[in-house]
């Protein structure tokens, strides 16, 4: 049987034969005692990586990425944040069910929100009004197409959080394809977010994992909540290994996953069933489809072809682009494409 091409999601990438090795080489011990020399290994170098103080190893972005929400508010507070965004949209309610807090839902550009909607969400001093606490950033964006925020933005973010007792926190599920894509370095995302979560299973290619970043009174606790949360795990050394492999060999090669992506959308383009077709800024391909096919019908043809791909509306097709992707793959689904 031909093997599949699968753009569905980044998440579905394995591990590569040298990450494999290194799992399998770990030294683990009991990380809930402290003492997984691997995951204290990641943690420390996730956080000297952003400039941070510490982190935390957890099994899931939604884990790291509610333990925050926990730690940063009150049961009645509000949480900030675009309407795409993952923490309200693709987390369970979580922000309700774990943290009993109310969000505030910004009508933002592909994902992103700015400094003045900020500032125009900000809850005055009234006893009618849940505490604005929380602004929550997403980036890049996943409902967007893979939007970046530009640094300048998130500066300004920043300074009304600042001025309003705000905290900052950063779903940077995909952090490491906005760097590559903006040329930006990671210890400035370490100045301006009061937390940080990264993952290690998307276009980093690790097979489960997360991290949590922030200041060591922070992540102390968060730590207690993630116990709480049933996240505390035992030999897990050998996750967290895949994860320091990833940090050093699979950052800078996210490139030819931007470079694969912009590919396919001049493909699309050139389709008379293809719509809109969002920017493509990073790794993710979002676009309409129209007349001859829905995108279950796009979808349905293109698995016919052993090609996956996912129908996200009524009218959008997404393709995410990973490193189990090959310029061989990308040339097969665009022959595919052309012949529709």
């Amino acid at each position: 049987m031909p093997s599949i091409i699968d753009f569905r999601s980044d998440t579905v990438t394995r591990p590569t034969p040298a990450m494999l090795e290194a799992m399998f080489s770990a030294k683990v011990g009991d990380d809930v005692f402290g003492e997984d020399p691997s995951i204290n290994e990641l943690e420390q170098k996730a956080a000297a990586l952003f400039g941070m103080e510490a982190g935390l190893f957890c099994p899931s972005g939604t884990m790291t990425n509610q333990i925050a929400i926990k730690v940063h508010t009150q049961p009645g507070d509000e949480v900030i944040c675009d309407a795409l965004s993952h923490i309200y949209l693709y987390e369970g309610g979580g922000i309700a069910f774990n943290s009993g807090a109310s969000v505030r839902l910004l009508q933002g550009n592909r994902g992103r929100i700015t400094a003045q909607q900020v500032a125009d969400a900000i809850n005055s001093n009234d006893v009618h009004k849940p505490v604005s606490t929380l602004v929550s950033l997403e980036n890049t964006s996943n409902r967007g197409g893979g939007a970046c925020y530009s640094v300048e933005e998130i500066i300004a973010i920043k300074r009304i959080c600042e001025s309003n007792h705000l905290t900052l926190h950063l779903d940077g599920a995909r952090l490491f394809n906005a760097l590559v894509a903006t040329n930006e370095v990671p210890t400035t995302y370490g100045m301006l977010f009061d937390s940080i979560s990264i993952c290690l299973s998307k276009g980093l290619g690790t097979p489960v994992g997360s991290v949590l970043l922030g200041t060591n009174a922070f992540i102390q606790k968060a730590r207690r909540v993630r116990k709480v949360f049933g996240g505390g795990m035992r030999q897990a050394g050998y996750l967290a290994a895949a994860g320091i492999y990833a940090l050093d060999h699979h950052v800078k090669r996210m490139a030819q996953d931007h470079e694969h992506a912009q590919a396919i959308a001049t493909c699309l383009q050139r389709k008379d069933f293809v719509g809109q077709i969002m920017p493509v800024e990073t790794n993710i391909i979002i676009f309409e489809v129209k007349g001859r096919f829905t995108p279950k019908a796009f979808a349905e043809i293109m698995e016919k072809h052993h090609i996956k791909v996912m129908a996200i509306s009524p009218t959008q097709v997404r393709m995410v682009l990973h490193l189990d992707i090959h310029p061989s793959m990308v040339q097969l689904t665009m022959d595919v494409i052309n012949s529709l």
